[in-house]
């Protein structure tokens, strides 16, 4: 059971996501915090840290702290619009500091649509020489897309196009939009209804189930994941009792979530479902979600849970 640490070194971006949920908020760690919030989390024996934002390259000293991490104990891995790591120079720095995996935020194959969804024109063209930079270094890169209404229908197209162009990508993560977001644009044309998501998805998973890659789904109820259970991040959790800690540059603070956070909103048709002890539910159901696309699963439980003891990632 691996239960990893998260830190958020800096609310500042060099981009200004539509759907951000952990906006600019100006607040960047000094290395004294930064530092003891490492050692907090090595007493607590977590398996790695996770490096995020904001945007944790406009942290300065970030290769710093990746070595730091590392003499304490923790793996660290990194969480990253992929802008300033175009910089060859400045990622081989972070190579050289102990980093081995990053996350790459890419939202679509399509510059115009990255440009919308990041506000930032050359968006893709940086995620595109991070990526090449990343392959030449050896280091392994996961990609991390959040679903919107605007790139749902066109998931699928972007696994093809980020695995045909750089084969050595082997795992994707897919984030449903959080509409927490303190501040962004919640208009009709963000936010997708789970039928919005569910072709494009299954497109997207199919593909790389069919080419022996990994995935998980953050966010998605069971029901829309009818072929791949056992890839939800939140059931994942629930069947291996895993928790987290985070740490927010913002007024929660740290955070320790466990046990029932994995815990979203049913509605009165989930107790019909087989699936329900290992499913959250809908996240932020009846707010920005509806109830009324969720049906029950005929799925027994015990074979999601089989499947994800079986599978020790």
């Amino acid at each position: 059971m691996a239960e990893m640490a998260y830190l958020q070194v800096s609310r500042l971006c060099n981009q200004k996501c539509t759907f951000c949920s952990n906006p600019d908020n100006g607040k960047v760690l000094s290395w004294t915090e930064a530092t003891a919030l490492v050692d907090g989390f090595a007493a607590k024996k977590h398996d790695g840290l996770i490096l995020t934002g904001g945007e944790p390259t406009v942290f300065k000293e970030l290769p710093a702290l990746i070595s730091y991490s590392l003499s304490k104990g923790l793996t660290p891995r990194l969480i990253t619009n992929g802008q300033k790591t175009a910089d060859k120079k400045y990622l081989r720095s972070l190579y050289d500091a102990g980093l081995r995996l990053m996350h790459v935020s890419v939202h679509s194959s399509s510059a115009a649509t990255q440009a919308k969804l990041s506000r930032n024109p050359k968006s893709l063209a940086n995620i595109i020489k991070t990526l090449d930079h990343a392959g030449a270094l050896g280091l392994e890169v996961d990609i991390n897309t959040t679903i919107t209404k605007v790139n749902a229908p066109e998931l699928g197209t972007l696994v093809v196009w980020l695995v045909s162009r750089w084969p050595y990508l082997r795992h994707f993560v897919w984030n449903n939009l959080d509409p927490l977001m303190n501040g962004a644009d919640l208009g009709p044309d963000l936010v997708p209804t789970l039928r919005d998501l569910e072709v494009g998805l299954h497109r997207a998973m199919d593909y790389l189930a069919s080419t022996g890659r990994t995935f998980r789904v953050a966010r998605v109820p069971l029901c829309f994941m009818s072929d791949y259970p056992e890839c939800s991040t939140e059931t994942r959790r629930i069947v291996k009792k895993e928790g987290r800690s985070i740490y927010f540059l913002d007024e929660k603070g740290l955070q320790e979530q466990r046990g029932m956070h994995w815990s979203y909103g049913k509605s009165p048709r989930c107790k019909e479902c087989t699936l329900t002890d290992v499913c959250a539910g809908l996240y932020m159901a009846g707010k920005h979600y509806s109830m009324e696309e969720l049906c029950p699963s005929a799925l027994p439980s015990a074979e999601v849970r089989s499947r994800i003891e079986k599978d020790n990632g």
